[in-house]
Parts: structure tokens; sequence; C-alpha cells
């Protein structure tokens, strides 16, 4: 009896402390005032990452056992502050300019807070009624502010159950996948005794069509989501057909004339052409009006990777810099980078409202025919709303307001580029097309061969180690942050400190105190091959 008791209490005490979990209490709010108050203080830190070594974080995260009971709620947020929200790093800083994350503007916070309370699943409209119609709405803005049609168009389609003007994905890897997915089963689509790609296969389609396989065409700087859409679609990483760049880093037309013209011989059909605006290791911008031209010439869907670049359409002043991507059939733009958007938000917009259906898909007991949910031409399933986001963007900002911030980011990133010319320590491998640039850190007994262009290939190879050295203890010392990455230059693949000038507020002074620091970490780093970052 007393043991039946105890169990009874036990199961009591678990319910009471579950449902209070889920009611809004004043205990709900003093968490909620103290996840805040966490927040603010990691946001206000001078630091960019803690100096811990990596190896001392992990032993923090082995255990793999879940609680047996339930836990009081500060206690979880005490054990998170101390071992996650301390090591996490501080995109937030102005001096943090390696990635392709920055500062977010204030009203984030609080939206995110409305958007997960609402707790909108915009897969059925049984789920987001609302939010499904505003996503159509905010995708039909941007959808205009890069092909610009008539008025009666969007009148038309924005709201239209067959239509569909964008797609809202998690991020640019899967905008890209989606537009290539529309792509693929558009070029090997239905016909006279086949019924298309998506129903009976990648031989079946080869069969009926012909030909000895697909591929998809673009330069070697191509974002590495476009293997991955390769092997996904089913046609292979070797059919992914990457072409040589020019020194701007800009794909090579002579090259990609003769790589559909071998296509052809060889029998292959082009699922697509793929422009990027906005490399992701040194924002190249490929020539996309010539490209557009010849998908157009060659009757090739032509999808612009602009994850990076896209929001350069807000600029009068460098707006041209990506002329051509109004002609693209598809568009792919991340919100979570120059939109300033919380990591989970990319799109891929259609020139053809009606291209999406391709890949439309229905289940009886959610997504029906003739319905307007978003789940029906969407690789995802349920999402969020984070549409809402996105909105409040446009609104709140505007156009005006992107157009500032992207004017910033590349004056201050031609800004650096300019200290880097004017000092010695420094070499300038890539021109910012718009706001990355490439440079290295040349130690003192290479400096006058580099200036007479005398450097061998051992040479490089010293100051390959070394520049990724300086980047290691970079981030290890926690003051600033640049990335690095690996480009070709003359022919040889060279490590390059790499800047991302895209946080608003990031000055001068920062970008001065980035290369300061790195002058002072370099003086450290001994030249000697067998003591550099021992």
């Amino acid at each position: 009896m007393k043991e039946e008791i105890a169990q009874l209490d036990r199961h009591n005490c678990i319910e009471d402390c579950i449902l209070e979990l889920f009611s809004s209490s004043d205990r709900a709010l003093s968490i909620e005032r103290e996840i805040d108050a966490i927040a603010e203080e990691f946001l206000r830190r001078d630091r960019i990452s803690t100096n811990l070594d990596l190896g001392s974080i992990v032993e923090q995260f082995r255990e793999s056992q879940i609680s047996a009971e339930t836990s009081d709620l500060s206690s979880y947020l005490k054990d998170l502050t101390e071992n996650v929200v301390l090591h996490s790093i501080n995109t937030y800083s102005p001096r943090y300019i390696g990635h392709m994350t920055s500062a977010l503007p204030y009203f984030v916070r609080p939206l995110g807070k409305l958007m997960t309370a609402l707790n909108q699943n915009v897969v059925k409209m049984e789920t987001s009624k609302s939010f499904s119609l505003l996503e159509r709405q905010v995708l039909g803005t941007i959808h205009r502010s890069i092909y610009d049609f008539a008025e009666d168009f969007y009148q038309t389609h924005i709201q239209k159950n067959e239509s569909t003007l964008g797609v809202l994905t998690t991020g640019g890897t899967l905008a890209n996948l989606t537009a290539l997915w529309c792509a693929r089963n558009f070029v090997l689509g239905s016909k006279e005794g086949f019924t298309g790609i998506e129903n009976e296969g990648l031989t079946a389609a080869f069969n009926a069509y012909g030909c000895e396989g697909a591929a998809i065409i673009g330069s070697q700087l191509m974002h590495y989501s476009f293997d991955k859409a390769a092997g996904l679609l089913g046609i292979g990483e070797k059919s992914l057909i990457k072409l040589p760049v020019d020194r701007d880093r800009r794909l090579n037309l002579s090259a990609l004339r003769q790589a559909i013209q071998t296509c052809r011989d060889r029998g292959q059909r082009i699922i697509a052409l793929v422009g990027i605006a906005g490399t992701t290791d040194c924002g190249a911008i490929d020539p996309l009006l010539e490209m557009a031209e010849i998908a157009q010439e060659a009757n090739i869907h032509f999808h612009v990777d602009a994850a990076w670049g896209g929001p350069v359409i807000f600029s009068p002043q460098h707006r041209e810099k990506l002329a051509g991507i109004e002609m693209a059939d598809s568009v792919t733009i991340d919100g979570h980078k120059q939109l300033y958007l919380p990591m989970g938000i990319g799109m891929v917009l259609f020139r053809n409202p009606y291209l999406a259906k391709n890949i439309e898909k229905c289940a009886p007991y959610t997504i029906r025919k003739d319905s307007i949910d978003l789940g029906k031409r969407a690789l995802e399933g349920s999402r969020p709303g984070m549409v809402l986001f996105l909105q409040a963007a446009l609104k709140i900002i505007g156009k005006k307001g992107y157009e500032f911030l992207i004017d910033e980011g590349i004056r201050k990133a031609r800004y650096m580029a300019d200290c880097i010319r004017k000092q010695a320590e420094f070499e300038l491998l890539v021109a910012p097309e718009i706001n990355i640039l490439l440079y290295r850190y040349i130690p003192q007994p290479w400096r006058q061969k580099v200036a007479a262009g005398q450097i061998t290939e051992l040479d490089n190879q010293k100051l390959d180690r070394f520049n990724e050295c300086l980047q290691s203890l970079q981030l290890q010392t926690g003051r600033t942050f640049v990335s690095r990455t690996t480009i070709e230059i003359d022919g040889r693949p060279t490590i390059a400190l790499r800047a991302v000038l895209a946080n608003p507020l990031t000055t001068e002074s920062d970008i001065d105190a980035v290369l300061e620091d790195q002058l002072k970490i370099a003086a450290q780093i001994p030249t000697n091959d067998e003591e550099v970052c021992r």
C-alpha cells in the first residue's frame, strides 16, 4: 500500500512538472527573462571565442544517457550557459569578418518568440492558413525584385493554386537542389509512351529520350551543394561538369560553348547551366548575361545561384553586376546571408510559375490536389513560419535599407583591400568583386621574392603553412577572426586568408584592428619549417 501511494505521489509530481512546462505561468515568464539575460550577456562580450582548445570542450559532450527524471529548468540553463553558450562563436562581433554570418537586426529576437509561440506549420493550410498566404505574397515580392514582370502577372499568380513563384527552404543548398529537381523533371518529362522521370526513373528516362546520361554544367567554383544535387538526382558527380574560370574567377565562356557541344556529341541531356552570383570563396560573379543568352540559344535551363550576391539587386549603384539574372529560369537567394535573417531561410524563385508542378506531390490526408498547400511543391514537408522574418525585414529595412547595407559592405571591402595593398606584410590575392576578398601574410624572408615575382613552389608551400597557422592561431586567440580557403593562383593551389565584409557594425577601425592583430600573431610564429605552429 505504501509503495502504491509513493508511486502515485511520483506520478502526480511528474504530472505537475510536465503541465507547468506547457502553461503560461509566472514561472514561464521568469525563465524567459533569464534566457533573455543569457543572450544579452553573450552579445555584449568582447571576445569572438574562448581560447579553450576544442579537445577540452569535447569532453563536455560525451554523455549519451537521457535524463531519467524531470529536472529543474534553471539548472539546465546553468549547464547550457557554462558548456554551450560560453564556447559559442560571437558572430555579432564587428571584428568577426571571416564567414557569411553576422549581426542580426534587433527585431528578429522578439519575432522569433512570436513565431515559436504561434507554431505554424506551412506544409498545409490547415496548420498555417494566413502564413501560407503570407509566404506566397513575400516570395512574389522577391520574384518581382528579380524579374519585374507586369502588375497583372503578380495579381494573377501570387495566390493562384496552380502557380508557384518561389519556394522557401531552410537554406541555399535545398534551394539549389529544388531548382535542379524541377529542371531535371522538365528536361526528362513525360512524352508519348513515357510518363516522366519522376514516375519511371533514370534508366527509363534515358531510354525514352535516347540519351547516354545527363549533365549539369557550371564553373569549377560552384558551391558544393551541386555535388550533393548531382548525387541525389541520380546523375552522379561525374556528370557535374566544372569548367575553368578566368583570372577574375568568372566562368570561361569559350569552355562553356565547347562543353555544351561535347555533351551533345556524347548524347548527354543537359539538365541545367549554373551561373554563380557571388562565389562562396571570393564573391566572384559569372558573366550572367552572356550565359543566359547561350542557355536560351541552346534551350537549356539556366539557374543562378545567387545565395550570396542576390541582394545586390537592391543597389542601383551595383545592380549591373547581376545583369542577366532576370533571364534566369530559377534563382537561389539565401535570406540568412545578405538579407540579414537568422539561420534557416533560403529560397528559390521561378521565372515560369508552372515549372514547380514538375515536382508536385499530394497526399490524401494532408496535401490534396486542389489545395493551395505549400507542401505540394517543396522538397521539405513540415516547416516553421520563417517567412515572418523575411516579411518583417522587407518592410522594416526596405529597399533603401538594403541598398545601404550592400553599398557599405562593398565600400568596406574595398577599404580593406586598399589597406592590404599598402602594407608590405600582406599580398592581395583576389580583389573584391562585391564584399569578399582574399589575401595572405608574407613573412619577412619572402617579401622581396614576392615583390619580384620570384617565388618558387617550395616557397609557396612554406607560405601556405604559415598562413594556415596564422589563421588557426587567430581563431584560438579569439580577439579577431578571418577564415581561410584554398584557391588556384597561377596554376597552383594557394592557401588564402578570406575576409567577408557583411556585418553592418564593422567599421574601418575594426578592419584596421583585424590586420593589426594578424601582424602581432604573425610576429610570434617562427619561419623555420620545423617550428611553425608546433
